[in-house]
């Protein structure tokens, strides 16, 4: 029977949103965050029901915007077991007061009452599974597949994940939508001697390589580091390198290789970067690298060149489709190839400014407000062929 209630709810599954300062924080967290920000604020199509947006999540310390309804959960869902349990039956539960529910980070309920639309963000618990530990990738691998296969829509961050999506779990093409991450206004270039009071302030070199990410063996940072040490042995100029981020899993091998090289004071980890501090330390290094084997999107490469930084980073996976002409790219397995494009970022000025210029432009085409906007168009295209339904 159709719904004749004055407002479309939707629901948002947002229980994976972290505001804590650690690698939980990072990642998936920030679009999780935007997205809550952003789409409250979307204009609705003419004839459209006012819609209510409900999200649902446990951390205490997200203060919602206006216009974004908050069902907190009792229970804490920062232990996975628990939040799967919480995902399979309360948030099952809850959909039934909904018309649309959307699982913010792969996963929807099995047994929704509602139609559903899933964001998948990379597949590489299915392209890399060694990477992972065995009971985050099957329960990936489960509840990634049972969702997109029930979802009446499937949002990939990039045209390389709605690929995947279509080739490695079968969804119709015409089911998956690519609707690409954003950047925030925060990231942009700033006035020389502002970079240079935060440099001085927050004791960094003079000159410095950047890597800012998760620690875990998708990063590639063991090979950066025996780029880094291949270059550093043939420049007459050498630069420490800074690699930021929260530790995730199977971090040791990282150290254990800066120690076998003899780099522990060429090689710093100043641990997780807090979200505020992050556009300076962008701003800040000479250089921008991100070698990753492979990544959903890559939204660090686009936050560096949003402020202005240039960008060395890999072929591999979205990588080369978010930063176009604008970087520096070699193979991820190549560490002749990466040291290499170090070098000609960090020896040639001309290059290096080019670089810059090409990627403020590159990421001027990317915004939260793009992203929120693509999708609330997909829930108009849910809801408009599911008016009141369920599924």
């Amino acid at each position: 029977m159709p719904n004749e209630t004055a407002v479309e709810r939707v629901g948002l599954n947002a229980h994976l949103l972290s505001l804590t300062q650690s690698y939980r924080g990072a990642g998936i967290n920030g679009y999780i965050f935007r997205l809550l920000a952003h789409l409250p604020a979307m204009e609705q199509p003419a004839g459209r029901r006012p819609r209510q947006y409900v999200a649902y999540l446990h951390d205490r310390a997200f203060d919602p915007p206006a216009g974004l309804a908050v069902a907190r959960s009792r229970w804490d869902t920062a232990s996975p077991w628990r939040r799967i349990a919480w995902e399979q039956t309360a948030l099952a539960r809850a959909a039934q007061g909904l018309e649309l529910l959307h699982g913010l980070a792969f996963v929807t309920p099995a047994a929704a009452a509602c139609p559903t639309v899933v964001t998948v963000h990379d597949l590489s618990f299915v392209r890399f599974p060694e990477a992972f530990r065995p009971f985050n990738r099957n329960y990936l691998n489960w509840a990634t597949r049972m969702s997109v296969r029930r979802a009446a829509r499937v949002i990939a961050v990039s045209e390389c994940t709605r690929r995947d999506v279509i080739d490695l779990l079968g969804v119709a093409p015409e089911r998956v939508v690519t609707v690409p991450n954003g950047v925030g206004a925060e990231f942009g270039p700033a006035p020389a001697a502002q970079v240079e009071a935060f440099r001085r302030q927050a004791g960094l070199p003079e000159r410095f390589i950047l890597y800012v990410g998760t620690l875990e063996p998708r990063k590639n940072l063991e090979r950066l580091v025996d780029a880094y040490a291949a270059w550093r042995s043939r420049t007459s100029s050498p630069a420490p390198l800074v690699i930021g981020g929260g530790k995730g899993w199977f971090y040791r091998s990282i150290f254990a290789r800066v120690q076998a090289l003899g780099l522990e004071e060429q090689v710093l980890f100043p641990g997780f970067i807090p979200a505020e501090a992050l556009p300076w330390w962008y701003r800040a290094a000479a250089l921008f690298v991100y070698p990753s084997r492979f990544e959903g999107f890559g939204l660090p490469v686009l936050e560096a060149m949003a402020s202005g930084t240039p960008v060395v980073t890999s072929t591999a996976g979205a990588l080369a489709e978010v930063a176009g002409d604008a970087a520096l790219a070699a193979d991820p397995d190549d560490t002749a190839g990466l040291a290499g494009a170090i070098e000609r970022a960090l020896a040639e000025p001309d290059l290096a400014a080019q670089m810059a210029a090409a990627g403020l432009r590159r990421a001027a085409g990317y915004s939260w407000e793009r992203t929120a906007r693509e999708t609330a168009a997909v829930y108009d295209a849910v809801l408009d062929r599911h008016p009141g339904e369920t599924q």
